[in-house]
């Protein structure tokens, strides 16, 4: 499925309207929960990109519903039972790499004073920012990134994305919610 432009004005006050070109998707899933333990990747996110991702294993990807397609996603996330940060989600083979393995990296939009592998990572992806594809040159392709980054922080202001920061799957409160942090869960 080919997504189409998505064009919108949004007045921001009574003088200043801003126009947005964005993908239209037709996504019934989102918002998305999914959890499951974070697994090593392929060792580019820290090491070439300077953007370390967090990495869910295969059986997490292979429940993914058909209309949440490759591309790149923003959300929320929360490793083990601690704060909840802001993040932006590759879903796809990363065409720049040329992979075989359709993979789902997550970059937590915070700096970790170590890495969290074999700890459980929970997400809610609540918005959709563009396709994925290749790119020129390395440069190009973290430049793309740090744009989805910051996309990613300005949507996940809008009130309708905030509400979601506080759900009992992402807070893993167990004494609100029938899940656990230890259930491995893909839904919505």
């Amino acid at each position: 499925m080919k997504p189409e432009l998505d064009l919108k004005w949004r007045c921001v006050s009574e003088v200043v309207c801003v126009f947005s070109i964005g993908w239209k998707r037709d996504m019934k899933s989102l918002p998305y929960f999914c959890r499951g333990e974070v697994v090593r990747g392929f060792g580019r996110g820290s090491k070439e990109l300077g953007i370390p991702t967090a990495n869910f294993p295969d059986s997490v990807v292979e429940h993914l519903p058909g209309d949440i397609t490759t591309g790149i996603y923003y959300g929320w996330a929360c490793v083990g039972t601690g704060e909840v940060h802001k993040m932006v989600m590759s879903i796809g083979w990363n065409p720049y790499y040329n992979n075989t393995k359709k993979s789902m990296e997550t970059h937590v939009i915070h700096t970790f004073k170590e890495d969290f592998y074999g700890q459980i990572l929970s997400v809610v992806l609540v918005g959709y920012i563009r396709p994925e594809r290749s790119f020129d040159s390395l440069d190009a392709l973290i430049s793309a990134i740090n744009h989805d980054i910051d996309e990613a922080k300005r949507n996940l202001e809008l009130p309708e994305h905030q509400k979601h920061k506080a759900d009992n799957f992402i807070t893993n409160d167990d004494s609100k919610s029938a899940t656990t942090a230890n259930n491995i869960l893909n839904g919505h």
